[in-house]
């Protein structure tokens, strides 16, 4: 499954890649292979995706990096935004060389894939969201209260994990800031006409149950808001609805993730 519209990397490569004032850590398999860009969860790390990665094989080039703060290498910033989040996917393909690409994004990293795709047309060759980018308004002032103080109460512990990588080097109220944020692109009339510009084909491979800090069917409820997508844009369908829940569906349904990969990639050879 070779690429022809990018330039194959020889070797794989690991090490850092500056933007604006950071650096963040990246890995790329290197090869022949359809470029894929993973795109981490919030608060997560690259090593999320290895299995997904040991699924597809060694027939497409992986490449994964750490946002702004995450992991143990990606330094800190002044910017946390959402934009620098897509800003650092152009920084990220334009290090490595890469003009076009697959990108695949679990929780917050569904997002950061639709926006990019949507900006991107023709540098898109797909989608896979993973339990992410579904337009819901589900941020209001009581929610944006429980996530501050949810934060807050959480905020004992994290310079405790933080050499470990498992939490990243931010504060409280730079990461509630940052999901505060995500609430407000998650509304259907911010989310909804990113979703409907996208021409890439796209699929959804969407969790069950509730995710951390989610009460109730909260999770459930917000899931639905995807029916309405898939009946305005051809471009965009379900690729499996797993038992998993938010936080396992990498570890325990990595064959789905990659079965949506493998998807949407015969589809974009099928266009060319």
């Amino acid at each position: 499954m070779t690429n022809n519209s990018t330039a194959p990397t020889g070797s794989a490569w690991t090490g850092m890649v500056p933007v604006d004032d950071t650096a963040l850590a990246v890995t790329d398999t290197g090869g022949p292979g359809i470029p894929v860009l993973y795109l981490n969860g919030h608060f997560a790390t690259q090593g999320y995706w290895r299995r997904v990665i040991a699924e597809l094989g060694a027939g497409w080039r992986h490449i994964t990096y750490d946002e702004r703060a995450r992991g143990r290498k990606s330094r800190p910033s002044a910017d946390y935004s959402f934009e620098a989040a897509v800003r650092d996917v152009d920084a990220v393909l334009a290090a490595r060389g890469v003009e076009r690409a697959l990108v695949v994004g679990w929780s917050y990293g569904a997002f950061v894939a639709a926006h990019w795709a949507q900006r991107n047309p023709e540098r898109a060759l797909g989608a896979v969201m993973v339990d992410g980018a579904f337009p819901y308004d589900w941020l209001d002032e009581a929610m944006e209260r429980r996530i501050r103080k949810q934060f807050r109460q959480w905020s004992w512990f994290m310079p405790l994990l933080r050499p470990t990588g498992l939490v990243p080097r931010m504060n409280a109220e730079q990461m509630a800031t940052s999901n505060i944020e995500l609430g407000r692109i998650s509304r259907e009339r911010e989310l909804g006409p990113v979703l409907d510009g996208i021409t890439a084909p796209v699929r959804y491979v969407v969790a069950s149950g509730s995710s951390l800090g989610s009460r109730g069917d909260e999770q459930e409820r917000i899931r639905t808001s995807l029916d309405a997508v898939t009946a305005r844009n051809p471009n965009i369908r379900i690729s499996a609805k797993v038992a998993s829940n938010h936080g396992a569906l990498l570890k325990k349904d990595a064959p789905a993730i990659a079965a949506a990969v493998r998807e949407v990639a015969a589809l974009d050879r099928g266009e060319r």
